[in-house]
C-alpha cells in the first residue's frame, strides 16, 4: 500500500481512538485522511480489510473490554464513554462480538474459560489442516486458530483450536462455505492475565488467511499463516480468546507437545 494511503488510514484510526465517545462519520474521517469519502472508504477496506464504520464500531468494544476490567465504572457508564447512547444495544453487541455479556466478563476478570464452535447442523463436515508460522522474534507464544465468515475474530468461530505454541494444526467438522482463517498468539506468561491488565496488545501476533472454500466431507491441506505482530491497521481482537485459563492448555498441552483440537464450552 501507499506511504500516504497508510498514513491517512492511521491516521483517521488514531483520530477513531481519540474520539470514541463521540459521533463520527465517513464525511469526517474523510476529511480527516484528506480524501473524497468515496476513495477514502475503498482504500480503509483495502488497508484493513473492513469498513471504517466496522473498524471503529471493533475499536468502541476493545476499548471497553479495557474499561471492564481495569476500573470499577458501571456498564451504562461504559457503553457512553465508548459511544452508545442505548446500553441495551451496547450489552447485546458486546455479547455477541466477545462471547460474554458485559457483566460476566467482568465478573470472570476477563477471562473466558472455554470456546464453544459455532458449527452450525451440517451433517457433513470437512477438515483444514496446516502450520501456524511463529514470527522469528517472539518467545514461546500461546496460539489460537479459529474459522470465522469474516475478517475480524468475534462471535463464535466455526472451528476452532488452542496451541501451547505455534505449529501444526488441525481444525474439524468445518461445514461448507467460506470461510477465514484467523490466528492471533499471547506470549508465554500472559495468558493468565485479564484483557487489558497484564497483557499488552503491542505484544500480540496476528495473521489471516482467506477466503477458504470448504466443500462438503472435504480436506483441505496445507493452509498455512504467518504471524507477524499487531499492526495499528489489524483489527481488533475481539472474543475473549486469549484470555484462556490453564485447565484448557493443561487439557490441550495433555494430547501433545503441540496440541489441537476444538474446545467446547461447558
Amino acid at each position: 500500500m501507499h506511504d500516504t494511503a497508510e498514513q491517512a488510514v492511521e491516521r483517521v484510526i488514531a483520530t477513531m481512538l481519540d474520539n470514541l465517545s463521540e459521533p463520527l462519520t465517513i464525511d469526517d474521517m474523510a476529511r480527516v485522511a484528506m480524501f473524497s469519502k468515496f476513495h477514502f472508504s475503498r482504500m480503509f477496506q483495502r488497508a484493513t480489510g473492513l469498513s471504517p464504520g466496522r473498524f471503529l464500531s471493533a475499536l468502541r468494544l476493545q476499548r471497553a473490554k479495557q474499561l471492564l476490567v481495569s476500573t470499577s465504572l458501571n456498564v451504562a457508564d461504559i457503553s457512553m464513554r465508548v459511544g452508545y447512547t442505548s446500553v441495551g444495544t451496547f450489552s447485546s453487541r458486546f455479547s455477541r462480538s466477545v462471547g460474554l455479556s458485559p457483566t460476566t466478563y467482568r465478573r470472570l476478570g476477563g477471562y473466558t474459560p472455554q470456546i464453544r464452535p459455532d458449527s452450525g447442523t451440517e451433517a457433513a463436515y470437512g477438515t483444514v489442516r496446516g502450520v501456524i508460522h511463529a514470527h522469528p522474534t517472539t518467545v514461546r507464544q500461546v496460539t489460537f486458530v479459529g474459522l470465522f465468515p469474516d475478517r475480524i475474530p468475534e462471535g463464535r468461530p466455526v472451528s476452532c483450536a488452542i496451541l501451547d505454541r505455534a505449529g501444526q494444526y488441525a481444525l474439524e467438522r468445518v461445514p461448507k462455505g467460506a470461510w477465514y482463517l484467523l490466528a492471533h498468539a499471547v506470549p508465554a506468561g500472559t495468558e493468565d492475565s485479564p484483557d487489558g491488565a497484564g497483557l499488552n496488545y503491542d505484544d500480540l501476533s496476528v495473521g489471516i488467511v482467506g477466503p477458504i472454500e470448504m466443500r462438503r466431507d472435504s480436506t483441505i491441506e496445507s493452509v498455512d499463516l504467518q504471524l507477524k505482530p499487531m499492526r495499528t491497521m489489524d483489527p481488533p481482537v475481539l472474543l475473549a480468546l486469549f484470555d484462556v485459563r490453564k485447565d484448557a492448555l493443561i487439557r490441550a498441552g495433555a494430547r501433545t507437545s503441540n496440541s489441537y483440537g476444538p474446545f467446547a464450552a461447558a
